[in-house]
């Protein structure tokens, strides 16, 4: 198959600009770049067609043109039509309430976005800028997976896995004063709770 070079430099620039243009806030902008990926995908499916040939059920045999890109470039237009349709309504509406078609940013997201930097700088400080993984499970002899006495009445199965220390880490870990201990027995669900 003999494709065309200028072909495949114009869907590749159709793609790129579409892709550029969908990328600004207006609503005008992203409509153009919408109908230049529509433009750049329809090319895509010409490419990939091949040369043209006799169409299919027609006359005797021969070189027929592969029906399925004709079909799919035709379903290509009927959804970016319907898309440039939608789009050109939200542009409508926009003017008539904003006199503007540029998307602006949501009060309640910019609010979002503050209270999140403040708590990331919160937190930042609470942690003293370590630059270390926190977790609740450092230096723990023990399993954090604890079983309940009532499980063997209640008839569950333990079967989870649990890790267990090798003998080279317990003696490595030694009586070290310091280390979280997890010494409270299973607690009573409702324990705790008044």
């Amino acid at each position: 198959m003999n494709v065309s070079l200028t072909l495949v430099i114009i869907m590749a620039a159709l793609y790129a600009a579409g892709v550029y243009a969908m990328l600004e806030r207006s609503l005008t902008r992203v409509l153009i770049g919408f109908l230049l990926l529509g433009n750049a995908s329809n090319l895509l499916l010409l490419i990939a067609m091949g040369f043209p040939g006799v169409s299919p059920f027609y006359g005797d045999e021969g070189p027929y043109s592969d029906p399925l890109p004709q079909a799919l470039m035709l379903t290509a237009i009927v959804i970016t039509f319907a898309i440039s349709a939608f789009l050109l309504a939200l542009i409508y509406r926009s003017w008539q309430l904003g006199q503007a078609d540029t998307v602006e940013d949501d009060a309640e997201d910019v609010a979002l976005r503050a209270r999140a930097a403040e708590a990331k700088e919160a937190m930042d400080e609470e942690a003293g800028g370590a630059e270390e993984a926190a977790t609740d499970f450092v230096d723990v002899v023990r399993s954090p997976l604890t079983s309940f006495e009532k499980a063997e009445s209640m008839g569950l199965v333990a079967d989870a896995p649990v890790d267990t220390p090798s003998a080279a880490y317990l003696e490595e870990a030694g009586d070290r004063s310091d280390a979280p201990r997890d010494d409270a027995g299973p607690m009573d669900p409702g324990e705790g709770v008044r």
